[in-house]
């Protein structure tokens, strides 16, 4: 089943679910709130499985990644009542888990074997020891790139590359004419956007984004370097544009053959490689750029789904969760569409199925996620848990407006003196209102 035509069946099912040809007067339906990648357009596509099982109907409410992130903020936070279960990350779930705005999963049943799930994920949606959210997927970030054109370059790609490599590669596998970017990066504004990878980034040029005492860090040379070395690498070698690219997009770029390179999510591994890929041939992987300094720029993430507190529907919900994340479920995808399209980076025994270690891209995921430390992600000491983001709850609000600036700066609309200047007040600002300073 190609990703076209699971999209087709999940949309075709979302519209009989709301039409109500699953339910009747004893069942129940459940809304859920999710992102438009192609995993979890992939899930929709088997639902319908879920719903014969169970006799719960389902209804999908599919967001672009930063629609998704203010639908459901607003939800929760106004306990409005939308959903019956929200796809969240790492960012929110210990924020809502500590407030009470969440369903507690510490009850799931024996056969889930919640002791499976990977310990940096499980640790990074529970709160006090316990689990609020289920992953879906785990992710860190690598680098895949088109073997074929870093050949012609002349250029052999190492495991661990620095960014002085990528640069250069970008460089030489640029070519104009022929509608050819040496390199694809997020530059489109949103913290969990184009702010999650300069973040990221930004730790292996030795920035942070607070010091010990909270005060906002944007006027380092650590930041400079980062925002500028980013901007000259992306208008050398970059896609007309790429201020306004997020993941969507540059894999869209990357799969019809106009990126060399592409450092973003893990999961992306299955799609560049796959039907949908014109190049699919002709990739290969290596861990997130590093500049010597000791931290690499992968970071720590999972799309997992959580129940929010106060639903009508809690044990229909827990019945989703646990099929959607369970190994059956994963055992599921891999009879229709190959190991390669299973959720990855959830589950300890995936990483122990030699089916699945066949897999090309298997090992360097789990690499990328093991070195990735949320509590150690700096050169200098921080007082803030997270490697993409700061895990406190002004960090969105934040930086969703320094991301803003940072990509008006990517499309030449100021300076990125300019922007960090802004960007240091708007964070100082906020965080002085909020108590912190």
């Amino acid at each position: 089943m190609s990703l076209k035509s699971t999209l087709c069946a999940a949309t075709a099912l979302t519209l009989v679910t709301a039409g109500g040809a699953f339910a009747d007067a004893h069942s129940a339906t459940i809304t859920i709130a999710t992102v438009n990648n192609g995993d979890m357009i992939r899930m929709q596509g088997y639902t319908d499985q879920f719903t014969a099982e169970t006799g719960i109907a389902v209804e999908w409410v599919t967001l672009e990644e930063n629609v998704l992130r203010q639908r459901v903020t607003t939800d929760i936070t106004t306990n409005g009542g939308q959903f019956d279960i929200m796809t969240i990350g790492m960012y929110e779930t210990p924020i809502w888990g500590a407030n009470g705005w969440l369903v507690a999963l510490d009850d799931l049943s024996a056969e889930y074997d919640a002791a499976d799930i990977l310990p940096a994920m499980a640790g990074g949606l529970s709160y006090d020891g316990t689990l609020f959210a289920a992953p879906f997927y785990g992710e860190s970030s690598m680098v895949m790139y088109r073997t074929d054109l870093m050949e012609a370059a002349g250029l052999e790609m190492p495991t661990a590359p620095t960014w002085t490599f990528i640069r250069e590669a970008a460089a030489a596998m640029t070519d104009r004419d022929a509608e050819i970017n040496g390199i694809c990066l997020r530059g489109k504004a949103g913290w969990g956007e184009g702010g999650a990878f300069i973040t990221a980034m930004s730790n292996s040029f030795g920035a942070r984004w607070f010091d010990m005492d909270w005060n906002a860090q944007f006027d380092t040379e650590a930041w400079a370097n980062t925002l500028n070395f980013f901007k000259g690498m992306m208008d050398e070698s970059g896609p007309a544009g790429y201020a306004t690219n997020g993941f969507n997009e540059n894999l869209s770029l990357f799969n019809q053959g106009k990126c060399g390179m592409w450092i973003d999510a893990t999961v992306a591994a299955s799609f560049v490689t796959g039907a949908d890929s014109t190049v699919a041939d002709s990739v290969g992987f290596a861990l997130a750029p590093d500049n010597g300094l000791g931290k690499r720029s992968n970071w720590l993430w999972a799309w997992a789904l959580a129940i929010p507190a106060g639903t009508q529907q809690e044990a229909e919900a827990k019945q989703f969760i646990e099929w959607a994340t369970s190994k059956d479920y994963i055992e599921l995808v891999a009879a229709n569409e190959g190991w390669a399209n299973v959720p990855p980076g959830a589950r300890t025994s995936l990483y122990e199925n030699p089916n699945y270690l066949a897999v090309p891209f298997a090992q360097m995921t789990l690499d990328s996620i093991l070195t990735a430390d949320p509590n150690n992600s700096t050169v200098e000491p921080s007082p803030y848990v997270g490697v993409q983001f700061a895990a406190i709850p002004e960090f969105a609000g934040i930086a969703s407006e320094v991301s803003q600036e940072f990509s008006a700066a990517y499309a030449g609309q100021q300076t990125v003196e300019e922007a960090l200047a802004k960007a240091q007040a708007i964070t100082n600002e906020a965080m002085e209102a909020a108590g912190y300073r």
